[in-house]
Order: C-alpha cells, then structure tokens, then sequence
C-alpha cells in the first residue's frame, strides 16, 4: 500500500483506543478502488472491530461492520496485505471525525439520495427543488383501498431480523438486521466485547421526535425500529398474496427500516400517512418519500387519503 499524507511506505503508527481513521485504496487493486473508503477501529477488548464506507467491502456506501477474521481472509484475495491496515499502517487521521468516536451532527441522508436504504438516517427535504422532487416520486404511487386484516400475522413476514434472506444489502453479513440498522444509523457506536456485531450502547439523531437519544441495551425499547411500511398495512395492500419470501425481503428491507423513538413508533402502530405522521414536522416530507420509495420498490399501493397526506407534506 503506497504512503499517505507523506508518510514513508511501510511506516506504522498504532492508533490510540477508539481513534478514527481514514484512508484510499491503492489504485487498481479493486474496481472500486477509486472511491474513498473509511475504517474505524474500535480497540476494545485487544481486539479491533472495523468498519468500512465507500469500499469493495461495502459498494453501496454503507457504513459496514467487518471483523479482523473477515477482513484476514477476504483481503488476500483481493490481492492486498491485510496487516497493514489492520496493524494501523499508512493511514491518517480524518480531518472529518473526532477522536473517540462520530460526533452527532445530523440526521443523515436524504431520502433522494438514498433509494436503497443502505445510508445512515432520514434528513429533512428542505429545498423546494428537493420537494418537488420528492412529490415526484410520490405520484407514481399507485392507490386503492385498504383490504381486511384477515389473516395478518407477524409470522407471516419470517421471524424478526432475519439475515440469511438474499436480495438484501445488509444480507449475510454474519449481522442480524437489527443491529445492522443500529450500526448504520447510530452515532459513537459501542459493540458487546468479544462482538463484532451486537450493538451495546450508541446515540441516534431521531428523525421521528427530532430530539438525540443516547440509548443502551439496558434499555432497549428506547429506541425501536420502525417498518416505515407497516407489515399490517402491506398485508392489507397486496403482501397477503405475496409468497413468504417476499414478505420477508419487506421486513428486513434498509429502506423500509429506520431506528427511531421507542414512544413514538408505538403511537405510529400501522398507520399510513393519513394517520400518524411523526411528531417533528420537518421531516414529515422525507417519511412521505421513503414511504412512497417503499411503495414504489415492491409495487404495493396506498390508499387515496394516504396519497393525498404524503404529497401535502412535500407541498403538494
């Protein structure tokens, strides 16, 4: 791996406990050597847990937790020294991140940036060029009423978190979907020792309340994640008819998951847009749009008020 930031090829520097840093692939190792990737190591335990953004590791962006055994045994075959990273060598601090962990300073990504779920968080749509674009995708949402509840069950869409479900981003990454979308959207993230994958104590921007909650997993109904798309609603709008594959691909989709406030994903319980609308209305636009992007993405309807709620809150 060549130098960086002028540092000698080879030269190494031990990274302090929990220090952030950043880095570039050598060109031509990998097709997507190009893009910029970020590694943080989080030395607990004497062992370092690390994350990479922008990667081969991670090709749509997420921010994805790879442990050293993964990152040993994948990195050789892509022609590249695993110690050298792994030992801290010819990496630089990024200028973007503090020592210690991320810093909270948003919500995330846009929903029009975002079509596959796979960025951290919902920011609000505040440009009147974003909400029109916003409201365009909202109309191509299809409509019709809501059919009966008979029959739903949670069952019908797998059992919670499933990993092992092809199709998906997130998808059998040795991660279950829960702490996946905790790992994607919270801040200062602190895994379970000896775990490259249980997510034990973090901060989330909520998007729903718009307030920051430092959360543990002594508390875990504080934060709840939230199917945008409620599994009720969709087994009312055409999931009742879909093979168990696809309902489960519905409930473990990134785009249609978000970590938010325990309270006020239990005050959403499964109603559409027309509704419930969450609490802090300058993201009202953006949940419309992931709304309708869920939508969109399994060819499920809404019903005629829902419609007519979501395009309300991108102006339309």
């Amino acid at each position: 791996m060549g130098s960086a930031g002028g540092r000698a090829a080879g030269e190494c520097k031990r990274p302090g406990r929990r220090e952030v840093w950043a880095a570039r692939w050598p060109e031509g190792v990998i097709p997507a050597a190009s893009r910029a990737w970020r590694a943080h190591e989080y030395l607990r335990a004497g062992k370092a847990s690390v994350r990479f953004q922008d990667s081969a590791f991670s090709p749509s962006g997420r921010l994805r937790v790879i442990s050293p055994r993964v990152y040993r045994a994948t990195l050789p075959a892509l022609g590249v020294v695993a110690a050298l990273t792994l030992a801290g060598c010819d990496l630089e601090p990024s200028s973007s991140e503090e020592e210690g962990g991320r810093a909270v300073t948003g919500f995330g990504a846009s929903p029009l940036d975002n079509a596959d779920g796979t960025k951290p968080g919902l920011a609000p749509l505040t440009s009147e060029a974003d909400r029109a674009a916003g409201r365009r995708i909202i109309e191509k949402v299809a409509t019709k009423g809501r059919g009966p509840k008979t029959g739903y069950a949670r069952e019908e869409f797998g059992y919670a978190w499933k990993d092992s479900i092809d199709g998906l981003a997130l998808a059998r990454n040795g991660c279950d979907t829960r702490n996946d979308l905790l790992a994607r959207d919270g801040k200062d993230v602190k895994l379970r020792s000896g775990s490259d994958c249980v997510v034990v104590s973090m901060t989330l921007k909520d998007p729903y309340t718009g307030s920051t909650i430092d959360w543990t997993k002594q508390r875990p109904t504080r934060i709840q994640i939230d199917h945008v798309m409620p599994l009720s609603y969709d087994w009312q709008m055409g999931a009742s008819r879909w093979d168990r594959d696809k309902r489960q691909r519905i409930a473990n989709d990134p785009l249609n998951l978000l970590p938010v406030d325990g309270p006020a994903n239990s005050a959403k319980r499964d109603s559409g847009p027309a509704s419930w609308l969450p609490p802090y209305k300058p993201i009202r636009c953006s949940y419309a749009v992931r709304f309708a992007q869920v939508s969109l993405k399994y060819e499920l309807p809404v019903t005629t008020a829902d419609k007519r709620a979501m395009l309300e809150q991108c102006g339309g």
